[in-house]
């Protein structure tokens, strides 16, 4: 099929393009285009505008700032892949975008458009939901932050105004000595996960956890923190009970059944993916990564 009709415009300032969108109706932003092509072609979406923000270099950029990384909405995949600083100070993104796609689609795909589109299985979004990742919107009207627990409103919509447009994803590193892992299972490599499995964990000096995260993608709306599962893992030395009891929360959550994948088999995956997971961060505990 081909796309509906619709205007084009590029803007060559940002602010060209939040004037765009706050005068236009039924406009939707253009960035990689890896999904929302896709869904023009079959008819999925209907937009009256396209707003290409493609020469908008002001949003491509990876940086160290404010004590964290900020990461520009218009980056693509491919640069996050092969970036010193995320692999050095962000590990699990490195990681996690190595699950995206293929070569092709992280060549054009960028973390703005990733996490815009939510869809549950994505990598991106499941990562900034480990990290507790704060997103930036601007409009005419100025600027907002959002954190990332309140970005999703419903499935595959953002908690954004139509005017608005992502801008900015400021992380928050972990202290180098934190193990992570980021395990997805999919029926070939490249297609979206049916369930993945995003871990952090920090040891005390005595060995106990300190500090835990774990996030589960592909079994809900949403990706969704594992809160009882980190707290169960609070105080202890990650050993195989306390990795079995953290894993089996894990396997009780409300997952989603569809077409091609039955809810019960999501949860089996859930408990098995994050037993997997918890196992190769605390592996990596105490490893510097720079």
């Amino acid at each position: 099929m081909k796309a509906p009709v619709f205007n084009y415009h590029a803007p060559a300032t940002l602010a060209q393009a939040l004037e765009l969108l706050s005068t236009q109706d039924n406009a939707r932003v253009l960035a990689g285009g890896q999904s929302l092509l896709a869904m023009l072609n079959m008819r999925f979406a209907f937009p009256d505008t396209l707003v290409d923000i493609n020469q908008l270099p002001e949003l491509a950029y990876i940086r160290e700032d404010e004590g964290g990384i900020g990461i520009g909405a218009m980056t693509r995949q491919r640069e996050v892949e092969f970036s010193e600083l995320v692999a050095a100070r962000l590990p699990l993104w490195k990681e996690a975008v190595l699950n995206v796609g293929h070569r092709q689609t992280r060549n054009r795909g960028t973390v703005g458009g990733s996490l815009c589109q939510l869809d549950p299985s994505a990598e991106i979004p499941t990562v900034c939901m480990a990290m507790d990742a704060v997103l930036t919107v601007s409009s005419v009207r100025g600027e907002r932050a959002i954190p990332m627990a309140e970005f999703p409103a419903a499935y595959m919509t953002p908690s954004m105004q139509a005017d608005e447009l992502l801008t900015r994803v400021q992380v928050q590193p972990w202290p180098a000595s934190h193990g992570w892992a980021f395990l997805e299972f999919s029926r070939r490599h490249g297609d979206f996960a049916i369930v993945s499995c995003a871990v952090l964990l920090l040891l005390d000096e005595d060995g106990l956890v300190s500090r835990a995260s774990i996030t589960l993608g592909g079994v809900g709306a949403f990706p969704l923190r594992m809160s009882q599962a980190e707290a169960a893992l609070l105080g202890t030395p990650a050993g195989p009970e306390d990795i079995a009891r953290a894993a089996d929360l894990c396997g009780q959550v409300e997952a989603s059944s569809d077409s091609y994948v039955q809810g019960w088999y999501r949860q089996r995956l859930a408990k098995e993916y994050t037993a997997r997971a918890l196992r190769l961060a605390l592996s990596r505990t105490g490893k510097r990564h720079e």
